[in-house]
């Protein structure tokens, strides 16, 4: 009896809505060439939902673009009897070469501090430091010095507000790839949220590769290092006796 009862209640209940994304992006590649100067990618989509959305928490969204990831060395100065020298380091397992975090609000007011562990989305619970620790002491230091640097280069950033939301709807925002690309895969992540937690998330992908003379040059570096370093020099040569040419024909 109890059972049917419970049964006809949760019945008689309106659904919670289910909510997923349905994304995409302006492009998914990029080409390095040798002009090139960055790139903007549009990354847009739509809740679908199978029910109207809930009422309270609003819906938040937030979209992650990261780098292929790479080990860095990142070394403390100090001062030795006068004369700055590296007196510390650590090696950093894994740091993305590039990361944007774009939201529709402040993260700390629309993330909880477990889904953020859980998903990694802000960039310092992207970094892998494992073992760091016993290289030097501070060790937690050098983490945040290059979430400094890579900050001041453009290369990691907060966009806060820029994810734009219509209607609970559909979302858009704009990232722009800075010109000192890495080649590789670029790992795009959406997330929704309501109240502070994660409740829908999707993948995307964005290739990034060189091109023409920037593949051509790539390649050759590292398949046939001692024509290109031939080359180089050729090059610079050249160089330098063409100046050298110009200024005499330009002096008076």
């Amino acid at each position: 009896m109890i059972r049917a009862l419970a049964l006809c209640l949760a019945l008689a209940l309106p659904a919670a809505a289910q909510e997923v994304i349905v994304a995409g992006l302006s492009q998914n590649r990029v080409s390095i060439t040798a002009d090139f100067d960055g790139s903007e990618i549009l990354i847009y989509g739509a809740v679908k939902r199978d029910a109207p959305p809930p009422e309270g928490a609003p819906l938040e969204v937030i979209v992650t673009v990261e780098g292929p990831s790479t080990a860095v060395d990142v070394r403390r100065k100090g001062r030795v009897a006068g004369i700055w020298v590296n007196t510390a380091s650590v090696r950093i397992d894994s740091a993305p070469s590039f990361y944007a975090v774009a939201t529709t609000g402040p993260l700390r007011h629309i993330l909880s501090d477990t889904d953020n562990l859980r998903y990694g989305i802000s960039v310092d619970r992207v970094i892998r430091a494992i073992g760091i620790a016993a290289e030097a002491d501070g060790s937690g230091e050098f983490v945040k010095a290059l979430m400094r640097v890579r900050t001041r280069e453009g290369r990691y950033r907060l966009l806060e507000g820029k994810v734009e939301l219509t209607e609970d709807t559909l979302f858009r925002t704009d990232i722009i790839l800075p010109s000192n690309l890495t080649e590789g895969e670029y790992k795009v992540r959406l997330f929704l949220l309501r109240d502070k937690r994660v409740i829908a998330t999707q993948d995307r992908v964005i290739g990034v590769r060189k091109e023409g003379l920037e593949r051509f040059l790539y390649n050759l570096a590292q398949e046939r290092p001692l024509i290109y370093g031939f080359l180089s020099l050729v090059l610079a040569a050249v160089a330098g006796w063409g100046a050298s040419a110009a200024f005499r024909l330009l002096r008076p």
